[in-house]
C-alpha cells in the first residue's frame, strides 16, 4: 500500500507578467504619438504668400477662413461655399464679443475671389479683417 510520495507533492505555479515586452511597445507609440501630434495640428494645406509686414495682436481665439488654391472656402476646418459664407460669419459671431477674422488665401487665388470673401465678411457686420501671410 506504498503510494508514491513525488506525486503527493503539490506543485507551486508562479504566475508572473513579463512587463518588459509591454514597456517596449509602450515607449514606440509613446514616440509615435509624440511625432505624429505636430504634423496634426497643421489644418488645412495652403501656400501663403510672404510679405514683410509687422503681425498684429490677437486678442481671443481669431476665426479664421482659408481659401485653397482650387477656390475651395473653409471656415476653421469645414468647407462652405461662397454663396452662404456671409450668413455663416453672422451666425458664428452672433455670440461672439470681438468681432476680427482672419483670411489665409493660397497665393495661387485670383484677387477678385479674396475681395468677394472680404465683402461678404464685411457685410456681416465685421469690423475687423486681416490677412494671413508669412515673413519674409
Amino acid at each position: 500500500m506504498g503510494m508514491n510520495t513525488s506525486s503527493k507533492k503539490s506543485r507551486v505555479v508562479l504566475s508572473e507578467i513579463n512587463v518588459t515586452p509591454l514597456v517596449d511597445v509602450m515607449l514606440v507609440l509613446l514616440v509615435v504619438f509624440m511625432i505624429t501630434a505636430p504634423m496634426m495640428q497643421q489644418g488645412i494645406d495652403i501656400n501663403l504668400p510672404k510679405t514683410a509686414t509687422a503681425g498684429i495682436e490677437a486678442r481671443s481665439e481669431p476665426l479664421v477662413v482659408t481659401i485653397k488654391s482650387n477656390n475651395a472656402i473653409f471656415i476653421g476646418e469645414a468647407k462652405v461655399p461662397l454663396t452662404s459664407l456671409g450668413t455663416k460669419i453672422k451666425g458664428i459671431f452672433k455670440t461672439r464679443a470681438d468681432k476680427q477674422v482672419y483670411i489665409k488665401a493660397d497665393k495661387k487665388v485670383d484677387y477678385g475671389i479674396v475681395a468677394e470673401v472680404i465683402a461678404d465678411i464685411k457685410a456681416a457686420g465685421i469690423e475687423s479683417v486681416g490677412l494671413v501671410t508669412l515673413p519674409k
